[in-house]
């Protein structure tokens, strides 16, 4: 469904039938989970109800991990290395810290489709095609929510490392939580827990994979891409 740009009718494959944009909010420096966790269920409530438009929100986070819904407790390898938080999400363990960009994705499915698979695929494609302006491939996986790069050296077996999480809730079929981009992080701050349980691959960023990216062209690449996914989004004030 998500190979091609628009639906047979012009439109984004996951955009709304009414065109109308979503914010898009960026929030400087960094912001604690606790206050982004209240801000963002605020918002998706206030959506479900009618009273508030749909957001995307950019932000950093100091270093901590988030257990998901699926978590295990002996994939938290380091229970004292940063703060965990148990978080609504779906998925496991993962985690967020500088160098990384968090985007909460807040948007209304009864006005695009409620479809929740197709919304997940969607948002891996929305990731996807931000890496490819940096000609990096991103790449799916059956069985394996993310997106993924295939490392290939000369005399060395390939090898898959995950460079973008995906981990989301419906609530009134309105998403919150989202998804996070590893532009430059601290890749050892990773060794903290079992990355969404998956033991058997590794964790990258575009730095570690030799493409000097700023932050603020990852979020230009990002807002690309999630336009030409989702459709149009309009400036907006982050939460926090």
């Amino acid at each position: 469904m998500l190979d091609q740009p628009l639906t047979p009718e012009g439109r984004p494959l996951f955009g709304r039938e009414d065109g109308v944009p979503a914010g898009w909010a960026v929030s400087p420096g960094r912001v604690g989970y606790p206050e982004a966790v209240a801000a963002m269920e605020a918002r998706a409530a206030a959506i479900a109800e009618g009273q508030a438009g749909e957001l995307v929100w950019l932000l950093e986070h100091p270093p901590l991990y988030t257990a998901g819904v699926s978590a295990k407790a002996h994939d938290l390898l380091q229970a004292d290395r940063f703060p965990v938080f148990r978080s609504s999400r779906g998925g496991q363990f993962t985690y967020h810290g500088p160098g990384q960009r968090v985007a909460y994705v807040m948007l209304d499915l009864t006005r695009r489709q409620k479809e929740v698979h197709g919304f997940v695929r969607a948002l891996e494609a929305w990731l996807i095609g931000a890496l490819a302006r940096f000609n990096v491939e991103g790449q799916m996986r059956p069985g394996r929510v993310g997106v993924w790069v295939e490392r290939r050296t000369p005399g060395v077996p390939p090898r898959e490392d995950k460079i973008a999480a995906i981990g989301v809730k419906l609530r009134r079929w309105v998403s919150f939580h989202g998804v996070a981009l590893n532009v430059e992080p601290d890749l050892s701050h990773f060794g903290g827990i079992v990355p969404c349980g998956v033991t058997e691959h590794g964790v990258t960023s575009l730095v570690d994979l030799g493409r000097p990216v700023t932050m603020d062209e990852a979020d230009a690449a990002l807002k690309a891409s999630f336009e030409a996914v989702f459709g149009p989004v309009i400036e907006a004030a982050a939460p926090v």
